[in-house]
């Protein structure tokens, strides 16, 4: 009997940093002008449409409004671009809208100039990789060599062409099939805390870095030079870039830091239960208003900022997409008293939590670190809900033979 190998289209993006020549820079800087431009017209009609109480309009009638932008005298130099990279415009803006009516985000906002400058190439068609001589080619662009730090696996399906910090950068949206993977390990609750970035519920500790903090002081002085400038000077110019110089590098330092962490975590366990948590909420300010000030507002600016230096919500994002890819499972379970919980004898109390680092129970004396308690019951809330999900299947499909008799 021959086996059958099950098969998965997956999906990735490999980016590579460009090394263009003075004119195709310079064209690059046009195209992502173009796309900003498009984007914030169509955005300014959106919104004049939405306060007059209109329906929102769709890509398909706004589309029609770029062939008589590029035509207009007064933006005729949109028709420089590639047709298919303004179009990417328009939709983008769309999505942006439809986030909005979801509420996964806020009214979209325009577009600045500096800020996230980039376009998209759509079409496979229009796109030649050359792996061996380490180049790709666009649209009005032609060639261009790129830095190959890895291969490119799969076929393109589409091009990102983004400006950060000064340097071009190339993101290739590649498809491949693969093998079904098989999952490796156990399953495994991640609590994810400020001292420690992850504790695992089997006992390992994940230590956090604190990259923003590392690079405080020399941060704090760049900022300091470029208040001192006149601004849009030569000088104020170069000291913006030192600014955004450490930024990068502590982006870059953090993702880094989680890539690795995520990759470890997800191929030694077969599923992993965190915590739903709402980043944007716990880190918001406490300032208050003039009429209701808040209250330790200094304390809490503090913890935001060692929040958002953890990076959760990318950490995140990694593991779920990463033990995905290993064959295994992912679940997020609502964080109400995972830290107060005993996992001894069940007793849930405020009490049981000593101070932000142990655990002891007042009912049964269980004690603990506290981090490690809460993936212990981050772990439980999710064999529960996996448990709850896989008797509704089974419930299901006992009821629909009984319906279809019916």
């Amino acid at each position: 009997m021959v086996g059958i190998v099950v098969g998965m289209e997956r999906q990735q993006a490999f980016k590579y940093e460009l090394m263009p020549s003075s004119e195709q820079q310079r064209r690059m800087v046009c195209y992502a002008g173009c796309r900003r431009v498009v984007y914030n017209k169509a955005l300014a009609l959106q919104t004049a449409n939405h306060a007059a109480g209109n329906k929102f309009i769709r890509y398909e009638s706004m589309a029609k409004n770029l062939v008589a932008w590029r035509a207009d005298e007064a933006t005729i130099w949109l028709s420089e671009a590639p047709y298919h990279t303004l179009q990417q415009g328009l939709k983008d803006m769309e999505k942006a809208f439809k986030n909005f009516f979801a509420r996964r985000t806020d009214f979209p906002r325009f577009k600045q100039k500096g800020q996230h400058d980039s376009f998209r190439y759509p079409d496979p068609k229009q796109i030649k990789l050359d792996k061996a001589n380490s180049r790709i080619f666009l649209p009005k662009l032609g060639w261009l060599r790129y830095r190959n730090s890895r291969e490119v696996l799969g076929s393109v399906r589409n091009v990102t062409v983004s400006l950060r910090n000064g340097r071009w950068f190339v993101s290739i949206q590649t498809a491949r099939e693969v093998q079904q993977p098989i999952a490796q390990g156990g399953a495994v609750g991640i609590d994810m805390g400020v001292v420690r970035l992850a504790t695992l519920s089997d006992g390992n500790v994940v230590p956090s870095l604190n990259h923003y903090k590392q690079h405080a002081p020399a941060l704090r002085k760049a900022q300091q030079a470029l208040s001192r400038r006149k601004k849009f000077s030569n000088n104020w110019k170069k000291a913006k870039a030192r600014v955004q110089r450490i930024h990068v590098r502590i982006a870059n330092a953090r993702r880094d830091y989680l890539h690795k962490a995520s990759t470890t975590i997800s191929k030694n366990h077969a599923m992993l239960v965190v915590e739903d948590l709402q980043v944007s909420n716990m880190s918001r300010s406490a300032a208050g208003t003039v009429e209701q000030p808040g209250r330790n507002v200094r304390a809490k600016s503090g913890l935001n900022r060692s929040i958002l230096d953890q990076g959760w919500a990318e950490f995140r994002r990694q593991l779920e997409y990463k033990v995905l890819w290993q064959g295994g499972v992912f679940l997020a379970v609502p964080p109400q008293n995972t830290s107060r919980t005993c996992p001894c004898c069940g007793l849930v109390s405020g009490d049981n939590r000593k101070s932000q680092a142990v655990f002891a129970c007042v009912d049964c004396g269980y004690s603990e670190n506290a981090d490690l308690v809460g993936a212990i019951n981050i772990l439980r809330a999710g064999h529960a809900r996996l448990a709850c999900q896989v008797n509704g299947e089974v419930s299901r499909q006992q009821q629909e033979p009984s319906e279809r008799a019916a």
